[in-house]
Parts: structure tokens; C-alpha cells; sequence
């Protein structure tokens, strides 16, 4: 009896690291699934910055200005989503793969990537994506 607990206790472990693992691993990637109608805050500096932040909350950009601003996707081909936001003349295209992602842990909210380092809008150090 005690070796079948003892072999549930091991499997029922080994089970929940892979699962702790697929999560850090989906985390990695600093990949945004997004569609047309989402909502997310982007970096407002304009098409020529290259930060590129994009954040599921309002806050900084990596680069360092309080430049975010609420857009909505327009479209999305591959791994660039096209956002339009109040004021904009024009949509504008972001990557969906980071270079960085937000450091917050498995339990982040902020779904936050960049193409620079810095920090994430609630205030941890972007990543490095691996």
C-alpha cells in the first residue's frame, strides 16, 4: 500500500512539473495570439519607435515614455496585428513576437512584449524571450 502511494506521489509530482513546464514554456515565447476586435494598450510614440509595446494594461513603454494608448486590431496577417487608435490617421502594424516579455511569472497578467528592453508597463524588468 505504502509503495502505490509512494508511485502516486511520484507520477502525480511528475505530471504537475510538466504542466509547470509547458506553462513557462507558452511564457518564453513572448508570442501574442491576437484577433481583430481585441483590445490592448500600444506604444504611442509613433511609427518610427522601435519599442513597439504592447501591453494588456496601460502604463510606460519600454521606451521610457507615458506614450500608451488603447488600440484595437484591425487586422492581423502572420505576426504583425494592425491597431487603430482615437486620433490616429492611419492603423499601424506591430509585431506579436517580443524580443523581451514581461518578467511577472506564471501568474502575469500583463501579456506585455517589446522589441526593446525595459520595463514592463506595471513596473518588473522585461525578459529577454529565449
Amino acid at each position: 500500500m505504502k509503495k502505490k502511494l509512494l508511485y502516486l506521489s511520484v507520477i502525480s509530482a511528475l505530471a504537475i512539473a510538466m504542466a509547470l513546464a509547458s506553462l513557462s514554456l507558452a511564457a518564453t515565447k513572448g508570442r501574442l495570439e491576437l484577433k481583430v476586435g481585441d483590445e490592448f494598450y500600444v506604444c504611442n510614440c509613433g511609427e518610427a519607435c522601435p519599442c513597439q509595446t504592447m501591453a494588456r494594461h496601460e502604463g510606460k513603454c519600454t521606451c521610457g515614455h507615458d506614450a500608451m494608448v488603447k488600440a484595437t486590431v484591425t487586422k492581423v496577417e502572420g505576426d504583425v496585428a494592425h491597431f487603430k487608435a482615437e486620433g490616429w490617421d492611419k492603423e499601424r502594424p506591430f509585431k506579436t513576437v517580443g524580443k523581451y516579455m514581461c518578467a511577472c511569472g506564471p501568474e502575469c497578467k500583463c501579456d506585455a512584449i517589446s522589441q526593446t528592453a525595459g520595463k514592463c508597463p506595471c513596473g518588473t524588468k522585461m525578459q529577454k524571450v529565449k
